[in-house]
């Protein structure tokens, strides 16, 4: 599943430095600039929520995750835009794998407060 993330942040880097605006949907939203892409995310991630509560109502599975598919991939989109790749969140998964979601929490709070206080 890596190499098709990592070929799919190839795509989205060449898109986003050579891919003609009018012809690629990604250079497109490059072009528009953060703003319209973190539209989009938030756009994808409200249908992600709408579809994962019809599902919880005997809805379409497939629809929610053919929803969370636009989710990633507009969040990729946005992580290209600003310098960073699926690889970047692969290993910051990594690195959290094993701790405890309240520990991992706690540390990144007291790294927060620590550099409140500088």
């Amino acid at each position: 599943m890596s190499d098709l993330l990592r070929e799919l942040d190839a795509v989205l880097e060449e898109r986003k430095n050579t891919a003609d605006a009018e012809g690629s949907y990604v250079a497109s939203l490059h072009r528009k600039g953060l703003n319209k892409i973190l539209e989009k995310v938030g756009e994808e991630a409200t249908e992600v929520i709408l579809a994962a509560k019809d599902v919880e109502h005997g809805g379409d599975r497939q629809a929610m995750i053919a929803e969370t598919a636009d989710l990633w991939f507009h969040s990729l989109v946005m992580l290209s835009h600003l310098g960073a790749d699926s690889q970047d969140v692969l290993r910051e998964l990594g690195r959290r794998f094993g701790l405890s979601g309240l520990e991992e929490k706690a540390a990144r709070t007291a790294k927060q407060e620590q550099g409140q206080k500088q």
